[in-house]
């Protein structure tokens, strides 16, 4: 079994109370290959009366789920776990085909990914509640934790797998049901995903699956229907915006991780060398399309010239090409539509005085790839310092002090992630509680880890995923009050 061979011919449809099935219709829509644009393989495409089938399905089982020992539920996470082990190359290689991503990263994504799952499979025995004394004396106070319910997950086509697993590890550790929506451009590791959740033992209508092109009308449909008790979605803001909007009717929760605009601040005092590292861990990963990649370059007016000049030679070496072909660093972006975006803000900073190092173009086709670039001297207003890049360039803008640095990082509505580089601790301080960001990499490229709570502040979103605080978002408290007279 090897890449596309994950996901059966079958597999490409719904899968609706534990059932793989056709879309209403018959409808499909096809996934391209970013790396030539050719068609891959085509997938179920889910109407609104689809989804409120999911929705069902869902409803159905939330109530035998809910009440499934917790340690049968983390086994099923840890089954599932194993089975991703067990074909971590083949998820790599059908993710480098749909997303792009070099094969040796989308490996890293499986083994982060996957971490969630064996995170969560070990909390969902760890749920748990309180007992006390009223303090006024009488009674006593109890409080139980219960799943939230019914949910819809929307995933981000960056990172099929991790954004998959972030979401769908917690709930059925906690014990929701969920309706899932992958992104209509990589849908297919999430299929692949059910089909292994399925094997490793997951009941029908626990995890429900609708790909479709009808995003908008599938979410307006679910968030209207009073049985849906939770939404999470990954993307950009504007979208957040809009679904937190719809979900006040039904009062439904919600977790939010939008956009980001991180900066990445080097000082006067810094190791070069490491914050250069730094800079290809957080700028190139996943050719720079994450919400948690380093978009503002923050760097010493006393460094950077020596900053701009290390880091364009490094993003210089980089070899740009199909994600499954051997030695290649830096796949293609998503779709033509976000070359054409990375190219303009490029000319645009070049038009308002930044120089460039490196890169600051699209080779010729097919596929839509665009060279690493390092732009030096970028003014604080340019467009490309004030908008999410989602791709390979690293703009350098300079400061002179620290009071600069924090008014120029913090100068954004968003507040994902952060990063600093200083040898001083002092510092380190001042700048993790001086940033408006919900989270700070000091002296590391590298924030993402199963284990902390991931999610950012502002426009950025609300509510964490991962770490202990992961599993709090698909809870809700009961308090009994007991007399003790």
């Amino acid at each position: 079994m090897s890449g596309l061979d994950l996901v059966a011919p079958e597999q490409r449809g719904l899968f609706i109370g534990g059932t793989w099935r056709e879309a209403e219709g018959g409808a499909q829509f096809d996934v391209l290959d970013p790396a030539d644009a050719t068609v891959i393989t085509a997938v179920a495409d889910a109407s609104v009366n689809d989804a409120v089938d999911a929705l069902d399905a869902a409803v159905a089982a939330q109530h035998d789920w809910a009440r499934t020992p917790p340690r049968q539920r983390g086994e099923i996470l840890r089954g599932a776990f194993e089975l991703i082990n067990e074909r971590a190359d083949d998820f790599a290689e059908l993710m480098s085909l749909e997303m792009g991503k070099p094969v040796a990263e989308a490996r890293g994504e499986v083994t982060y990914g996957n971490e969630f799952f064996r995170w969560f499979s070990e909390e969902a025995a760890r749920i748990h509640g309180r007992w006390m004394n009223n303090p006024m004396g009488g009674s006593r106070l109890l409080t139980i934790r219960k799943p939230v319910g019914p949910c819809f997950f929307v995933t981000p086509w960056n990172f099929p797998l991790a954004m998959g697993t972030r979401k769908i590890g917690p709930a059925i550790a906690a014990g929701c049901t969920m309706v899932v929506k992958p992104a209509e451009l990589t849908p297919l590791t999430m299929l692949a995903l059910t089909a292994v959740l399925t094997e490793a033992g997951l009941p029908a209508g626990v995890l429900n699956v609708v790909p479709t092109t009808r995003a908008g009308e599938m979410s307006k449909a679910l968030m209207a229907d009073d049985r849906l008790r939770k939404v999470s979605f990954t993307g950009s803001t504007p979208v957040g915006r809009l679904l937190v909007k719809q979900s006040a009717d039904q009062l439904q929760r919600v977790s939010m991780e939008l956009g980001g605009n991180a900066p990445f601040i080097v000082f006067d005092d810094a190791d070069l060398d490491a914050a250069v590292e730094g800079a290809m861990i957080a700028k190139m990963r996943n050719m720079g399309e994450a919400c948690t990649a380093a978009n503002r370059f923050l760097v010493h007016e006393s460094v950077a010239d020596e900053f701009g000049a290390k880091l364009a030679d490094r993003m210089s070496g980089l070899k740009v090409g199909r994600g499954q072909e051997a030695g290649i660093d830096v796949g293609p972006l998503i779709e033509e539509k976000a070359v054409e975006t990375v190219g303009q803000l490029v000319t645009d900073a070049v038009q308002d005085g930044a120089k460039l190092l490196a890169g600051g173009s699209a080779p010729d086709g097919p596929g839509f790839f665009y060279s690493p670039t390092v732009l030096l001297g970028v003014h604080p207003e340019s467009r490309i310092n004030t908008e999410e890049i989602f791709g390979p360039v690293a703009p350098i803008t300079t400061f002179a002090s620290e009071e600069e640095a924090v008014e120029r990082a913090n100068a954004t509505e968003y507040g994902l992630a952060s990063y600093v580089y200083t040898k001083d601790l002092n510092r380190t301080i001042r700048m993790a509680e001086s940033l408006e960001y919900g989270m700070v990499g000091v002296n590391t490229g590298l924030l993402s880890n199963p284990a902390a709570p991931f999610g950012g502040v502002k426009a950025s979103g609300f509510g964490r995923e991962g770490g202990f605080e992961g599993i709090e978002e698909y809870l809700e408290t009961t308090y009994v009050g007991i007399s003790a007279d």
